[in-house]
């Protein structure tokens, strides 16, 4: 037998053992000990983000405290070639800040302070680990809050909002982050601090700004971000209808729009979203109905009432079958949390369930509805679809069991499929869940070859040797041929023009 101490490991773990503590010594004079991760026991939490069936170990983890820190970790990493992965609560669904297997994964989770908040300016600024619906809770006593709210405001930070560009059920009326947001400070991969924007509406240049929100950790690390505040609404009320049929209720959000009303919130619904959630929070929805829609109005009383009245007229006109409306602000908010626990409620249903995020133009809500149904028979897989309607952004639920590995891959086949008929209906393969290491592939769908040469050129001013977040969201040439050649989508042959593998 040989003594344990003198087994050799293989030369690719003992190069990667190596990289490691060649890391861990040049962080040290950085961090105190608490704030730099390696031992496995320590690093695995760190393993992927919200989209849990991807997953890979970091070389370590560094969780800085200032900003100061941030630069001189990244000063190393980019002296070192070490890729870094900026991380904030991990609430991410793209898998966006899934570990590089020799990389550092950057958390900025601690940066949490609210630097300031003024009143006159209707502004905040605040560190990227502050949590979204920490930023309304700072500033409720001033009658303020911050818009956008992703499903996960309760734990999701702000830095992460920033770089996947979150939106949430209000967005349809008072935007995404991009446009909720002034200025970001951050720092380049090779430790300059930069700035985007600034504290005023408007800046001098080139809006970079615009190019760094939603850039999903590919450019900057985002230090400091400010934010606008807006004052809270003094009434809001929700209507709740009822449709027969799907292609009623994806017709009623077109005519809601077109009739020149901009709702705070219209969410749908499909019937088997609305039974899973009535089990579950009992929010009093119409089982019966095949979509339901919720319709939420804000403002002054008489604005409230106004809109809801002509909201109501143009739900009955697309065929309502049943419409309730919301007497007071418990019933409002027991409305709101069926919504607000579909997903939940999903998990239920199956052991796992894989959340898709594509957009489509309002018009087209019916028929992919119709498609959906159809691909769950070709793949014998249930989903539920909840989703913002106003801004045509879908949620479809895939339900499966992850220990199953060929019930996985007809899931996975289940949401690119979805994607690709996002994309055939003149739509995008994501809303507000960015693409990360997920939807990568389709990408090479949704655009061509120029278009991607383009996002390098971005890239590449900002972080020429691709060391910040590398192989996420921008798929390369050859990953796109290579995807090509595996998928034959509509009888076409994508990129005929290259040679496959």
């Amino acid at each position: 037998m040989i003594p344990m101490n003198m087994v050799t490991p293989p030369p690719e773990l003992a190069a990667i053992t190596a990289l490691q503590s060649k890391l861990v010594e040049a962080l040290r004079p950085i961090l105190p000990e608490y704030a730099l991760l390696w031992e496995p026991e320590d690093t695995i939490p760190y393993e992927c983000d919200g989209l849990a069936a991807y997953r890979r170990m970091p070389l370590a983890v560094a969780l800085p405290e200032t900003e100061a820190q941030v630069s001189q970790i990244l000063k190393v990493c980019f002296a070192m070639q070490i890729p870094v992965v900026p991380r904030g609560a991990g609430t991410g669904l793209s898998g966006g800040a899934m570990p590089i297997s020799q990389g550092l994964v950057l958390s900025l989770a601690k940066l949490k302070k609210i630097i300031k908040i003024d009143p006159f300016t209707r502004t905040a600024v605040v560190q990227p680990g502050v949590r979204n619906l920490a930023i309304s809770e700072a500033v409720a006593h001033l009658g303020l809050y911050y818009a956008p709210d992703p499903s996960s405001q309760i734990a999701c930070s702000i830095g992460g909002n920033v770089n996947e560009n979150s939106g949430g059920v209000h967005c349809l009326k008072y935007g995404l982050t991009l446009h909720n947001v002034l200025r970001v400070r951050g720092i380049l991969m090779n430790g300059e601090i930069v700035e985007f924007g600034s504290h005023a509406p408007d800046s001098p240049g080139l809006d970079l700004l615009a190019v760094v929100i939603g850039s999903e950790g590919m450019l900057a690390v985002v230090t400091e971000v400010t934010v606008k505040l807006v004052a809270k609404p003094k009434l809001a009320r929700v209507i709740m209808a009822s449709f027969d049929n799907i292609e009623k209720g994806g017709d009623a959000v077109a005519a809601i729009i077109a009739a020149g009303i901009i709702p705070a919130g219209l969410e749908m619904m499909d019937k088997a979203t609305t039974r899973a959630v009535e089990e579950f929070v009992h929010a009093g929805y119409d089982l019966e109905a095949e979509v339901i829609l919720l319709c939420e109005s804000d403002g002054t009383p008489e604005e409230v009432e106004e809109e809801i009245e002509r909201m109501t007229r143009v739900l009955e006109n697309a065929g309502a079958s049943g419409i309730r409306i919301s007497q007071d602000e418990s019933e409002r908010l027991k409305f709101w949390s069926g919504r607000k626990n579909a997903f939940p409620a999903a998990g239920r249903l199956a052991a796992d369930y894989y959340c898709m995020d594509g957009t489509i133009p309002r018009r087209h809500i019916a028929t992919l509805l119709r498609r959906i149904q159809a691909m769950e028979k070709k793949y014998g897989l249930a989903c539920l679809n909840v989703f913002h309607a106003g801004d045509g952004n879908m949620h479809p639920l895939i339900l499966f069991n992850g220990a199953d590995q060929e019930e996985w891959h007809r899931a996975e086949d289940f949401g690119t499929e979805i994607l690709e008929a996002c994309v055939e209906l003149d739509g995008t393969i994501t809303g507000e869940h960015g693409v990360g290491i997920e939807k990568i592939n389709t990408m090479c769908v949704q655009f061509g070859e120029g278009e991607r040469e383009s996002f390098w050129g971005v890239k590449s001013a900002f972080d020429p040797e691709r060391l910040m977040n590398p192989n996420k969201a921008i798929p390369t040439l050859s990953r796109c041929a290579e995807y090509g050649r595996m998928r034959i989508s509509g009888g076409k042959l994508p990129h005929p023009e290259l040679e496959r593998f």
